[in-house]
Formats: structure tokens, sequence, C-alpha cells
């Protein structure tokens, strides 16, 4: 299992619209999520700078990228693109973290 960690960026008034709507994660993304390979998949939020903190493992990181080519994908990133920092094609703006420690 490969563990993944990357920072995003909420706007501040939008927090309780961006958990209400992981709350109510569409099965069909949830679906695409786990059959790209992704599991455990955690997101947490600082509310003193919006920056959101995610991790997840997953089985193949090929497998895994391949899911921003979905449909379902860009749709949750259209949806979810009014709540926070984006790229061009809508998808979160996101550093990817270098893990240094792990204690297993």
């Amino acid at each position: 299992m490969i563990r993944k960690a990357s920072i995003m960026f909420l706007y501040k008034d939008h927090y309780e619209e961006y958990k209400r709507r992981h709350d109510e994660l569409w099965p069909e993304m949830a679906k695409a999520l786990k059959d790209h390979g992704a599991h455990n998949y955690s997101i947490f939020l600082d509310k003193e700078t919006g920056r959101l903190f995610a991790y997840l493992e997953v089985e193949d990181e090929a497998m895994y990228e391949q899911i921003a080519a979905t449909e379902i994908c860009k749709k949750w990133w259209s949806y979810m693109e009014p709540l926070m920092e984006t790229n061009e094609d809508s998808s979160p703006v996101s550093i990817d973290l270098e893990e240094v420690f792990h204690l297993v």
C-alpha cells in the first residue's frame, strides 16, 4: 500500500458546506475512488488557515491517477470548485507532501 498526503486550500467562508458535501459524498464518487485503489481516505481542516490535509492509501499510483480522467471525478471537481482554490481544469490546487517519518 502506498501512503499519500497533500495539502489543499479551502475558502474560509465555506468550511461547513465543504464538510456537508463530503458527508453526502455521491455513491458513484466513492465507488470511483475505491475502483481506482483508494483506501483509508481522510481529509482534515485547519480552521485557522483554511488548509486541508488529505491522507489516503492507494494500491497503485498509476491506477489511482487515472481517476482524474473519469467523468464522475470531473463532475465532483466542478461541484467543489466554488469552495476552494482550483486549477484551470477545476481540480483542487494541491501540494503533495513527502513522507519523512512513519511509525509501524
